[in-house]
């Protein structure tokens, strides 16, 4: 798994492509495939000047499209869409690198009030640790030539401590934090304030400001003045530009105030003055100039161009038509960034990340960073990406209902699985292509015409020949979809089924209890719903089978409840829940949970199991500390078995409704072979998810 860190900024101009680029290089010391990835981009039709910069530095062969997410626009348009697009992005990437460098959203042109927030959970999605960086000069200042005024101490702190408090709302991990362009001569008091707000052991670095790096280059300056280089060589267009000076004195009093990398603005018809400043920049003794601006729609006469060729003058003049104050003002507010045409600045950058950043402890702490969040966008993907790996073949029995057909068209545009869908052919095609739908490569069969039917007839009559049933009640029953589609899950012609869109639970299940039968060792068909948190999964059981489980079934439960968190990552800790914690309850039910947890330890001794919990000790690490002190579970639940269908049902759709949880289930557990319940509510995205969990149910056998 690649090792990855987030940079991202509560605020725009702190310089974190400079960071980028010096964590860049720190990380192509560990490994020899280190790439980037930016999440949000401005616009498909042009590229990412921040991403084709730091990949131009990285070792990744990683193409530019495989390394970039979504647009702003397409973010604004669905978030949930966006993130998982995100993430799929993300992930594609980590298999071609050993270290990916995430350079979130810069405040470019669409900043938004809750783009760090964003940026935060993006960050916890792709489960990649935050470097925060903040910037080290005030922003409310007008930048004069990339310079502004510094902030002090505690200033920065209170950015900081409002950063770190954000990223931890969205569930973010924070690695670091990074003060860019800090005061040179505060960085101590700098690093200490911000220390004591962040994270115990979080750690705290300062760079200070460098205002070469953010002096805009000669052609910045063109560009801001709406320039055109009219003499001059363009190769010194790259030069940065550190002062000004405005030439509207004689040429004797403005030789003196010529200043090292400056720009000097002159009215057009002051030739000699031109003249001057252009000799000197050539002669010894005075300073090297960064460009000439003239300004005003005087044309140069024909001597003075002679001259000028004639002393071979190099430096650049560049011609604007504004007046001498908007000149001015348009250059002093240019901005510099950084390009690949100034290889000063690149430099220059990585020397003082170096010098100032702790780059063997950055390395360190991203090794040592083991994410413990999950997200519901990860679960997705990671339960998709098992889904079409598992390349398993599903019966959809319901293939005459339109969710069925339009989770079908996606499901096979996917390849999350093959299909089989039951019904009529003729109609369920035409009803797909009313609908747009491309369910060509699914199989169609129609229980009533099909040849199997006659096959499955005497299968089902042989199995249920103990319960007096003929071959002509064995072919009445072939003909429900239910029944013919677990047959072909059954007899191996389909690795799973899933149906209750339009039927019943009973109705799903009872064919399968009638002749696929229960897993060696298990008592009982169960249930459970896979609840996506904001920054976990967790799995509750039994919410959907079983009324009223003994303590016999309430232990196998538990047992294929952890045996099914297993199977899709959830490291199982199972609760078994009641109205009282450890012996501090009695009664009925209590008792029965008391033995279903005793019969879990001896059946499955290597299960980290609790009982009898109440939910809040369960979920809870300070409650559980305090009323199971000691406990492995209480306080880090992962699996919750319910005492009883009433409560298990009412939980977990409170859960869903009142922490906005995403319920994926319910998966039923205990069979022989995968088959899995919808409800009749359940939407297209319910059957996409349950389609997906049976294939991997089949691809784990």
């Amino acid at each position: 798994m690649a090792a990855s860190i987030y940079l991202t900024s509560a605020e725009g101009r702190t310089g974190k492509s400079a960071v980028a680029l010096g964590v860049l290089d720190a990380l192509k010391a560990d490994v020899p495939r280190v790439g980037v990835f930016r999440p949000v981009i401005r616009s498909r039709d042009e590229r990412d000047r921040v991403l084709e910069l730091l990949r131009g530095r990285a070792t990744s062969e990683a193409s530019y499209e495989d390394c970039i997410g979504v647009t702003y626009e397409e973010l604004a348009r669905n978030a949930e869409d966006a993130m998982a697009a995100i993430v799929s992005a993300y992930r594609a990437l980590r298999e071609q690198c050993d270290a990916i460098v995430v350079v979130g959203s810069d405040y470019t042109d669409v900043a938004a009030p809750t783009e760090l927030s964003t940026n935060a959970r993006i960050a916890a999605n792709l489960d990649s640790p935050v470097l925060l960086v903040v910037g080290g000069r005030d922003m409310a200042d007008q930048e004069v030539l990339g310079q502004s005024s510094a902030r002090d101490a505690s200033e920065l702190a209170k950015v900081v401590e409002l950063g770190v408090a954000e990223l931890h709302e969205e569930h973010a991990s924070v690695l670091a934090t990074l003060i860019n362009r800090a005061d040179a001569e505060a960085l101590e008091s700098i690093v200490a304030a911000v220390g004591a707000v962040v994270p115990e052991g979080s750690a705290v670095w300062a760079i200070p400001e460098e205002p070469m790096l953010v002096a805009p280059p000669v052609s910045e300056v063109m560009r801001a003045v709406d320039g055109h280089l009219v003499r001059g060589s363009e190769e010194l267009l790259s030069r940065e530009v550190t002062q000004i000076v405005i030439a509207g004195m004689s040429m004797t009093n403005v030789l003196p105030r010529l200043l090292e990398g400056s720009v000097v603005v002159i009215a057009a018809d002051r030739a000699e003055t031109l003249l001057a400043v252009s000799i000197a920049h050539e002669a010894e003794g005075f300073p090297t100039l960064g460009a000439i601006v003239l300004n005003g729609d005087f044309d140069l006469s024909e001597d003075v161009e002679r001259l000028l060729d004639g002393v071979g003058a190099v430096l650049p003049v560049i011609r604007t038509p504004h007046g001498t104050f908007e000149t001015a003002q348009r250059v002093v507010h240019s901005r510099g960034l950084l390009t690949e045409e100034s290889p000063v600045k690149f430099d220059t950058a990585l020397a003082l990340f170096h010098e100032h950043v702790d780059t063997q402890d950055l390395r360190e702490r991203l090794r040592l960073h083991r994410g413990s969040v999950r997200t519901p966008a990860m679960f997705a993907y990671e339960l998709f990406s098992r889904a079409a790996q598992a390349d398993a073949h599903i019966v959809l029995p319901e293939g005459s209902d339109d969710r069925i057909l339009r989770a079908a068209s996606t499901l096979l545009a996917r390849g999350v699985a093959r299909l089989t869908l039951l019904g009529e052919e003729s109609a369920i095609r035409k009803r797909g292509a009313e609908l747009g739908l491309a369910i060509d490569s699914a199989t169609v069969i129609d229980p009533e015409t099909s040849p199997l039917r006659e096959e499955f007839a005497a299968e089902y009559a042989r199995l249920r020949a103990h319960k007096g049933v003929s071959l002509e009640d064995a072919r009445d029953r072939m003909a429900d979809v239910s029944y013919f589609g677990t047959m072909l899950v059954h007899l191996g012609l389909a690795d799973g089924m899933v149906s209750g869109a339009a039927n019943t639970t009973a109705h799903t299940i009872r064919p399968s209890l009638e002749f696929i039968k229960t897993k060696p060792g298990v008592s009982v068909v169960s249930s459970v719903f896979f609840m996506a948190l904001a920054d976990r999964v967790l799995v509750y059981g039994d919410c959907a089978v079983n009324p009223d489980p003994n303590a016999a079934q309430l232990a196998d439960i538990a047992a294929s409840s952890a045996e099914t968190a297993e199977q899709f990552g959830v490291d199982p800790r199972i609760a078994m829940l009641s109205y009282s914690t450890g012996a501090s309850g009695s009664g009925a039910e209590v008792d029965k949970v008391r033995e279903a947890t005793a019969l879990v330890r001896a059946a499955h001794p290597e299960l980290l199991v609790e009982g009898p919990l109440q939910y809040d000790a369960a979920i809870d690490p300070e409650t559980g500390a305090s009323k199971l002190p000691g406990s492995q579970v209480a306080g880090h639940a992962t699996v919750f078995i319910f005492p009883d269908l009433n409560t298990g049902n009412n939980t977990y759709k409170a859960v869903q409704r009142s922490a906005g949880a995403i319920a994926v289930g319910p998966v039923l557990q205990g069979l022989n072979k995968p088959v899995n319940d919808l409800s009749r509510g359940a939407t297209v995205q319910d059957i996409l998810n349950t389609v997906a969990i049976t294939a991997v149910q089949a691809g784990e056998r």
